[in-house]
């Protein structure tokens, strides 16, 4: 999606009348899509002039077609300038500009980071040559289009107020890796930004680069489950975007730093559905393996690991090592302390006090992990606790950590909120907490929002619709635990009945669901899940959230006998508040396993109607 495009002239005459800011700003409100806010009005206005200082300086022709804040697909992430047309060769070249307001900076001991003040406070961030490039990689990565056309990205980063005498702090050779892929030009520097432009960008193409980039055939996506055994054998499948940047770089550095001092470290990063938290906890498990340490990647959700051990179990003769790579949160009660050098413990908020099939082994899972290691990460979601026996927040990793007495590291830079799934939609997520209930946000209803969301009266057709999506192995039906588990007893029965649908749970047959080739036919439940992600998924909303006079509400009582997500809320040993919240946070994990498209059944005929009244796609 790109929220500006035209020709030069009109954009200089934009320029020139003063109000390319205020199209900028009104278009993003008609699309709701998040930003628009007073600092980035005055962004605009001030990086957009100097870069239509420079296209006149270099004497660019007029017809030549920009585009401005460029969302790139499947991610939040947007390009701040593109410029496109073909050289003296007829090669079609796109320059892809990261503009920055910044006066000064500071070179940091993490590679592709610099410090400099940004949002009120002085902030590590990713270098803007390392963000550039990174969104080039992004979009080669994505768009399958730009290679099959013969299409030439150029990033590079214009910081127009930072003076070129003091721009040896953050162009120096420990930054070359990125700066020799994306050039950086500084203040007095416009016109060897023009010469740059100019050498790429002879004649018009009337557009049409952009317009592959954005309306280009997209690769099949990745899932992490997809791409596993690629990423341990240390090779780059998923770009490090901002945040996400900025929290490795940290991670790993605080690592080593452990060894070095032989200190106990403890990271808290938190970050919401679709942000990246298990490609960043992955990234650093094989990092850790290269360089030497002795790592394991740790989650309650054994749904995850087994998929993740299946695909790896391709690399030969190392069946026992890949096993002990991923371990479940029970495995450190006798652990002694910092038998590891580096454990990721990734849903975090799904540990357990109490480990063992009776629950009776150990203190409690948190003391365990960072007792087992010398750094333990944890990665955090406060809205994804889906039973009453999660217990990881902060407070208890806190306490923990001071118990054990490793430094605890929290933070702007352990915190991911760019994202990754729902096609990037920042507002599908807002709408999200919104409709269920967890919090009011700006996003009340889907108008504008680009994700494929619809809302279906017929159970059937939903799963006809995602059938035909299932090409590729990556469609799945989901559902809320309202249905007893009555195949478990007798395999004959059909556990989900509504109306002349009928389905099984997949819990007694697999471990690997999520991409087993047979097994669309069943409909996956949290426990199975939660930590994975599709394509396409199908969500059947039970009758454990309704609409009545007004308000979305939780009904624990509709929850199958059979769950033992809710246990204790009978006996009173927990507070009706956390069965609610429960309920709610199950849903929303649920609602966001969809990287393309999110489909939703609704049983309560009110909720169903309340919510096709906030979407357009009713199918």
């Amino acid at each position: 999606m790109i929220i500006y495009s035209g020709t030069y002239n009109e954009f200089h005459q934009h320029c020139l009348m003063g109000d390319i800011a205020d199209i900028l700003e009104n278009t993003l409100r008609n699309y709701h899509v998040s930003g628009g806010t007073l600092q980035e009005y005055h962004a605009w206005q001030n990086s957009l002039s100097a870069m239509d200082n420079v296209l006149e300086l270099g004497n660019i022709p007029e017809d030549i077609h920009i585009s401005i804040e460029f969302q790139i697909p499947l991610t939040s992430k947007r390009i701040d300038f593109l410029i496109s047309g073909f050289d003296d060769k007829n090669k079609s070249n796109v320059i892809i500009v990261e503009l920055k307001q910044w006066e000064d900076a500071n070179a940091t001991e993490y590679p592709d980071l610099v410090n400099t003040f940004v949002g009120q406070a002085f902030r590590n961030v990713t270098h803007p040559s390392y963000q550039a490039k990174s969104y080039a990689d992004t979009i080669l990565n994505f768009n399958q289009s730009v290679s099959d056309n013969h299409i030439h990205l150029y990033p590079c980063a214009f910081l127009h107020n930072f003076p070129v005498q003091r721009k040896n702090k953050i162009d120096s050779d420990f930054y070359k890796n990125a700066t020799k892929e994306a050039p950086l030009f500084f203040k007095e520097e416009r016109l060897k930004l023009a010469n740059f432009i100019q050498k790429y960008i002879k004649k018009t193409d009337q557009g049409q680069a952009i317009v592959v980039i954005d309306h280009g055939k997209i690769h099949p996506t990745k899932a992490l489950q997809d791409v596993i055994v690629s990423l341990m054998e240390g090779n780059q499948e998923f770009i490090l975007l901002d945040d996400q940047k900025v929290s490795f770089e940290r991670i790993f550095s605080l690592m080593k730093k452990s060894q070095e001092d032989h200190k106990k470290r403890t990271i808290l990063v938190k970050g919401g559905p679709g942000t990246g938290k298990s490609v960043l906890a992955i990234n650093l498990l094989a990092k850790a393996i290269e360089n030497g340490y002795l790592a394991a990647y740790v989650t309650k959700n054994s749904a995850p690991r087994n998929v993740y051990f299946e695909k790896l179990r391709k690399i030969r003769g190392k069946y026992t090592y890949i096993r002990n790579l991923f371990q479940g949160s029970g495995q450190f009660v006798d652990c002694k302390e910092n038998t590891f050098d580096f454990l990721i413990c990734d849903e975090a908020h799904r540990l357990n006090e109490k480990s063992g099939m009776f629950a009776n082994k150990g203190i409690n899972q948190i003391k365990e992990i960072i007792h087992a290691s010398l750094t333990s990460v944890f990665f955090l979601d406060d809205d994804q606790i889906v039973t009453t026996r999660d217990i990881g927040s902060s407070s208890q990793i806190e306490v923990w950590a001071k118990e054990e007495k490793s430094i605890l590291y929290q933070g702007e830079d352990f915190e991911l909120s760019s994202q990754f799934r729902c096609n990037g939609s920042d507002g599908y997520i807002a709408f999200l907490d919104n409709m269920l209930g967890i919090r009011k946000t700006a996003n009340p209803t889907l108008e504008g929002l680009d994700f494929d969301f619809r809302v279906y009266g017929d159970l059937l057709k939903m799963k006809a619709d995602l059938q035909r999506l299932n090409i590729q192995n990556k469609a799945r039906m989901v559902a809320g635990y309202c249905y007893n588990w009555i195949s478990k007893k007798d395999p004959s029965l059909m556990d989900i009945n509504i109306g002349d649908f009928h389905a099984q749970w997949n819990f007694s047959n697999t471990l690997t669901w999520a991409i087993d080739m047979n097994s669309f036919e069943q409909v996956g439940c949290i426990h199975t899940c939660q930590g994975l992600e599709f394509d396409y998924v199908g969500v059947i909303i039970g009758k454990d959230l309704i609409y009545r006079d007004g308000k979305v509400l939780t009904d624990w009582t509709k929850r199958a006998s059979t769950d033992q997500s809710l246990k204790g809320i009978k006996s009173h040993k927990v507070p009706l508040s956390l069965a609610d919240k429960i309920i709610r946070d199950t849903y929303k994990v649920l609602l966001t396993r969809g990287q393309k498209a999110c489909y939703v059944y609704i049983e309560d005929e009110a909720l169903r109607n309340e919510v096709k009244r906030l979407v357009s796609r009713v199918c």
